[in-house]
């Protein structure tokens, strides 16, 4: 498995396994509850590793014929 496949399961990790922690309403975060931020963070995370991945990924460097 290459090293940055396992950035892959970072924002699985984060969401499910940090909901437990972070499942509180204060502090506010840009004005909507820190559950609700830490979720909208992590989904726009996860394009943002996902685009990483695919950039580092040499299969998608390969010409199609």
């Amino acid at each position: 498995m290459k090293p940055y496949y396992i950035l892959a399961a970072l924002p699985f990790i984060a969401i499910l396994g940090g909901a437990a922690f972070v499942n509180k309403i204060e502090p506010y975060v840009l004005g909507i509850p820190f559950f609700l931020f830490w979720i909208s963070f992590w989904a726009v995370m996860s394009s943002i590793i996902m685009f990483v991945i695919y950039r580092l990924d040499p299969l998608n460097k390969e010409v199609e014929e």
